[in-house]
């Protein structure tokens, strides 16, 4: 009887996929089975293949990590879901893990410490990078005043952050549609979103929200 942890990989370059499923097909115990681009794709593999355990990146085009998550968690409250991304930000962190993820590392980490988070993630342990781990335990129990967790930015999705932060940095909507991978239309529609949302009036004042919470780095 095989009692392989079976493992969805989500990640939107597919080199990236082929590279970590090359790592974890040396760490005994585990086996990728299905592997999926967006949030979208990775809900529809999830149930297609009833994996063990998602490893899930977050800045993807199309439908995101964040999104992803929701929607699996919603299909299947007992999901184990591992972010695995780049960012090393605790605000990312914390959304994640609202929307239901139960670890977050990052991409420096070395293939056996993956195959480890993984193990413990599988086994219903809590797993976080450990710059972000203090953060992420303070802001649940109450320890970091609600200032600090910031509702506001709170309330973006990951994708408007992502906008936020390059219309911050002086970029124009064409070259942000070019980074991002999305349309021109896409990029207003997510200014317009985070115009709404921060009750802001225009990019001036996004600008300046975003350094004044040292989003630019």
């Amino acid at each position: 009887m095989n009692n392989d942890r079976t493992i969805l990989l989500v990640d939107d370059h597919s080199v990236v996929r082929e590279g970590y499923r090359a790592v974890l097909q040396k760490q005994p115990g585990l086996r990728v089975v299905a592997e999926a681009g967006d949030g979208d794709e990775a809900y529809r593999q999830f149930k297609a293949t009833k994996p063990d355990l998602v490893i899930m990146d977050l800045t993807m085009p199309g439908v995101s990590g964040i999104e992803g998550i929701r929607h699996i968690r919603q299909w299947d409250p007992n999901a184990r879901i591992l972010v695995f991304t780049m960012h090393q930000n605790a605000a990312f962190a914390l959304q994640a893990i609202r929307a239901g993820a139960r670890g977050y590392v990052t991409k420096s980490i070395s293939g056996e410490e993956l195959a480890d988070a993984i193990r413990r993630v599988r086994d219903d342990d809590a797993v976080f990078s450990p710059r972000l781990a203090g953060f992420v335990l303070d802001a649940f129990q109450g320890e970091i005043p609600e200032a600090e967790v910031d509702p506001e930015l709170d309330r973006l999705t990951l994708r408007e952050r992502e906008v936020l932060r390059l219309i911050a940095r002086g970029y124009q909507y064409k070259e942000i549609a070019l980074r991002l991978s999305i349309s021109h239309k896409t990029v207003e529609a997510h200014v317009s979103a985070v115009l709404r949302k921060l009750q802001l009036s225009n990019r001036h004042e996004l600008s300046r929200w975003a350094v004044e919470r040292r989003l630019v780095d």
